[in-house]
């Protein structure tokens, strides 16, 4: 089997990207984010909002662009030397970083109140935004009405990200790495082919009900199964995402299917196939209560309910011995606690799959919701122990370690 290659930056070169700059503490990103993109042979305009001025300075902006600021949408010698219409239109495409949650709602509302909303709704060219926001203010009605729309009118998003807040919360609304970000904006460019491969990624939690109110979960994120499906779309594959609850948003381009418990999981995945590869990356609750009760369990004075619980389904078992329409590859994850490897390899006899995953999701290993993860290849015929990198890193490559196998 082929060793993996080395991720090299994505040529940028002779792209004209339009930067609008949000306010925002992420705004400093910013700033990283021309230096990587000019790197990538990129030329940036950067345009800074009102907001964003009180985060970045524009002599630091332009000295890193390299290129003149624009601030305002009311400013004559911006106006004279080019206008606001021809501005959004010259790029190849409009970035916003940070896309605060104020900018997002006047882009979905098709307000054009200052210079970097009008660029927005004024612009014949396609436009992605990266969210940074606080996390109730993310997850919030209001905004995921936005985002909602703004997919539905072909904008693309890259993150948020789950993480520690500046504010000091805990959660999805964190501005996507710069790296990240370079990354999303490769492939938009990059227009990658279809190829003839279909792949059934599974990914985030499961959730069963116990009773109208509590259910039994876990903490995965979903950032790891998003980043692999992320990896499989940049390169041309049809990819079935079938994710339970989760605030990190679909990968554009995906055929989303949401699902709740175990057993939707279970259906969805069935019925996504025939397919090329599954990856199970998906942590789904082993366990249901036999019957969920109609009304909220009250809390007894002597007495503790006790939980009926039955098994889920075997999603990755069951699609790795099936005997019709088996994918030529299936891809399990294992997160453990202790003895990783022994348990890892004893998950991949156990559920007849071509690989496991193995990565350890301990407290102190900070994987769960962080951002890198480190992981262990198990095949029949080995190891593979992957250094520590980012949940995006792993999916390029595992993307690329499927890709080898499918294309054999």
């Amino acid at each position: 089997m082929n060793m993996p290659t080395e991720n090299k930056p994505e040529s940028l070169a002779e792209k004209r990207i339009l930067l609008l700059i949000g306010g925002g503490i992420a705004a400093y990103k910013s700033l990283e984010l021309i230096r990587r993109l000019k790197e990538r042979g990129a030329s940036v305009t950067p345009v800074l909002t009102a907001a964003g001025e009180e985060f970045v300075t524009p002599l630091s902006v332009s000295a890193l662009a390299e290129q003149k600021v624009y601030r305002s949408l009311f400013d004559y010698d911006d106006e004279v030397e080019m206008g606001h219409i021809q501005l959004s239109r010259k790029a190849d495409l409009l970035v916003v970083a940070p896309a605060t949650a104020d900018l997002m709602a006047k882009a979905a509302a098709g307000i054009a109140s200052d210079l970097a909303t009008t660029l927005l709704l004024a612009t014949d060219k396609p436009a992605l935004l990266a969210p940074a926001m606080n996390v109730r203010m993310w997850e919030h009605v209001a905004t995921q009405r936005n985002y909602n729309r703004l997919l539905q009118d072909g904008i693309k998003f890259v993150g948020p990200a789950e993480g520690e807040m500046a504010c000091g919360e805990y959660g999805p609304g964190r501005m996507a790495e710069v790296e990240e970000i370079c990354l999303a904006i490769g492939d938009h460019f990059s227009a990658s082919p279809r190829i003839n491969k279909r792949v059934i990624v599974t990914s985030g939690p499961t959730r069963e009900s116990i009773d109208p109110v509590r259910y039994i979960s876990n903490r995965s994120s979903g950032a790891q199964g998003t980043a692999i499906a992320q990896a499989l779309i940049s390169r041309g594959v049809e990819v079935v995402f079938v994710s339970g609850p989760s605030a990190i948003p679909p990968p554009v381009g995906v055929h989303y299917i949401p699902v709740e418990t175990a057993r939707e999981m279970d259906a969805a995945v069935n019925q996504a196939l025939p397919a090329d590869a599954a990856v199970f990356a998906a942590a789904v609750a082993d366990w249901r209560a036999r019957s969920t009760g109609a009304q909220k369990l009250k809390k007894a004075t002597q007495k503790i309910p006790q939980l009926d619980l039955i098994e889920n389904p075997d999603i990755l078992a069951g699609v790795a011995k099936r005997q019709k329409h088996r994918p030529k590859l299936v891809v399990g994850f294992a997160a453990e606690t202790e003895d990783i490897e022994i348990h890892a390899q004893q998950k991949l006899k156990q559920k007849a799959c071509d690989w496991i995953v193995a990565n350890d999701v301990s407290v102190n290993s900070g994987i769960v919701g962080g951002k890198d993860n480190a992981v262990t290849l198990v095949r029949s015929d080995g190891l593979e122990r992957w250094p520590s990198m980012s949940k995006l890193e792993v999916g390029n490559r595992l993307a690329d370690r499927i890709l080898a196998v499918l294309n054999e």
